[in-house]
């Protein structure tokens, strides 16, 4: 019953994060710009963690030592979320959202030159899988059928997020609430997004009812939702089951562009999306590959 549950969990985190464009498109199209977008999605997304803090009786205190930290948190979060939402201007939102779910690539990337993790054939194969994934999503027929600019936008939002998840992990935060931790950091997000819309002209005003309601639901369903479905999954079944599950996310995100929106759909895109989730599932799942196949290794030694 917990593994049914935390797989129930660990697809609606991937489901719900994967619906931003259901609620984004439509807000970019009302002539809304994505800093003022991301301004009131965090602001939201904040006011809903009060409540949700408030119900569970969470202490919302904070280690002064912290702060930097948590500044340092949003401020990644800010570049992610940033240059994904710039990265609908330049391409499909379905493919955009397949190009940032290569974070975990750039995670075993960080980990491997900064922190001098060992690497394995897995983790290259899975890296080489993804670079011809974005290889296949960006040419097609031998011409460039995406933007190239908007390729390296995107995957920009891929670099902020696994800068972000390494900070996590590596930092004096990282047995931080993970509910208190999002909080502070959806604080610092929306104070940088409203610096940088009243940098660019101000912070526009939500322009009619159905803005409010994507606003309102794009701050709930794939930002509040995701991060606490998120804890329950891996409460359930761990981290890297929860990880896997999160293929999920490009693959709602070309469903809902696709039905919804008329993005196009060749078998190009169709490869290129398989290329880079079968390369990060490989990436995900790489440690358990390798004690299998030491498993196997071992077992036919010993009957040969």
């Amino acid at each position: 019953m917990s593994n049914l549950k935390g797989f129930a969990f660990g697809i609606a985190t991937s489901v719900t994060f994967g619906l931003i464009p259901l609620f984004t498109l439509p807000l970019m199209a009302s002539g809304m710009r994505f800093d003022s977008i991301l301004f009131y999605r965090f602001f939201f997304a904040a006011i809903s963690l009060v409540g949700v803090m408030k119900v569970e009786k969470q202490s919302f205190q904070i280690d002064k030592r912290d702060i930097p930290v948590l500044i340092l948190l949003g401020g990644f979060y800010t570049i992610s979320s940033l240059f994904l939402f710039w990265g609908y201007n330049f391409m499909a939102a379905g493919i955009a959202t397949t190009l940032h779910f290569t974070y975990p690539i750039f995670v075993a990337l960080i980990m491997m030159t900064v922190f001098k993790e060992k690497t394995s054939w897995v983790t290259v194969f899975a890296i080489l899988l993804a670079v011809s994934g974005v290889a296949r999503l960006s040419i097609g027929d031998g011409e460039l059928a995406l933007n190239p600019v908007g390729v390296v936008i995107v995957l920009f939002s891929a670099v902020g997020y696994a800068l972000y998840i390494v900070t996590v992990n590596k930092s004096r935060v990282h047995a931080m609430n993970g509910r208190k931790l999002t909080f502070y950091v959806f604080i610092v997000s929306t104070f940088m997004f409203l610096v940088k819309a009243l940098m660019n002209g101000g912070l526009q005003p939500i322009p009619d009812g159905q803005s409010w309601m994507n606003l309102i639901l794009l701050a709930i369903v794939p930002t509040v939702i995701s991060n606490v479905t998120l804890v329950q999954a891996v409460h359930n079944i761990g981290s890297t089951l929860t990880a896997v599950l999160g293929a999920m996310e490009p693959v709602t995100a070309v469903c809902v562009g696709v039905l919804l929106f008329s993005e196009p759909f060749t078998s190009h895109v169709a490869l290129g999306i398989l290329l880079i989730i079968v390369a990060v599932t490989l990436i995900i799942l790489s440690k358990y590959i390798q004690k299998s196949l030491r498993g196997l290794r071992h077992k036919w030694m010993v009957n040969h």
